[in-house]
């Protein structure tokens, strides 16, 4: 598998710790790379790893192409593209996998996303089987939720997960996120759970909290 695009960010040399961020719909690896600088001092040198999703056609942009994790065919995201998350969870595996050959082992690495990014983050982090530590999961909700109990794995039923989300998200309603925290709570994960009078965005209370979360985390 070819490995994804990236841009990386050292925040050090010699990082001892990784964070994979997904970005959304649309965007591309450079939509949180300004947010870096802004998280705080954290407790060791860490690679933020910024993966750029395919170019594909998306059904509810009229067949746009454009960078995405899977398919979209309708608003409230209940028809699923299954073989498309499927196929970004493996192209993640993939990055994961190279960041334990450049000294980051799954304990010391973190899958963090924004929208489409963490529904792969969620599909990704909740199946490996290494214990990671942590997943962040930022306007976002658990996809292919009806396989999620069957799947997942015993190695992370202990990982932190970081839930962030707008009360006026349009695009991706906040009682859709609150199902996905209800639905990871009943298979007893826990769940720290943020949300901001905010859309479809982060805002400033919101990369100080991941900051915080991010520092206890890689501590």
């Amino acid at each position: 598998m070819n490995l994804l695009e990236t841009i990386e960010i050292e925040t050090g040399p010699n990082p001892t710790a990784s964070v994979i961020w997904l970005h959304g719909l649309g965007a591309d690896a450079s939509d949180f790379e300004p947010i870096v600088p802004e998280l705080g001092r954290l407790p060791q040198p860490v690679r933020f790893v910024f993966p750029n999703a395919p170019v594909r056609p998306i059904t509810i942009n009229g067949g746009m192409a454009m960078r995405a994790w899977y398919d979209i065919s309708e608003m409230t995201i209940r028809r699923e593209d299954e073989a498309g998350v499927r196929a970004s969870q493996a192209q993640i595996e993939a990055l994961m996998a190279r960041e334990k050959t450049r000294g980051t082992p799954a304990l010391r690495l973190v899958l963090a996303g924004f929208s489409q990014g963490g529904a792969i983050a969620f599909q990704t982090a909740l199946r490996h089987p290494e214990r990671l530590a942590g997943i962040m999961a930022l306007s976002t909700y658990v996809p292919l939720a009806d396989q999620l109990a069957g799947e997942v794995s015993i190695m992370n039923r202990d990982v932190p997960i970081f839930m962030a989300h707008g009360v006026q998200d349009p695009m991706i309603t906040v009682q859709r996120a609150r199902e996905s925290r209800a639905l990871l709570e009943s298979l007893q994960y826990k769940v720290e759970w943020h949300d901001y009078p905010m859309e479809h965005a982060v805002c400033p209370a919101e990369i100080r909290d991941i900051g915080t979360w991010l520092i206890r985390v890689l501590a």
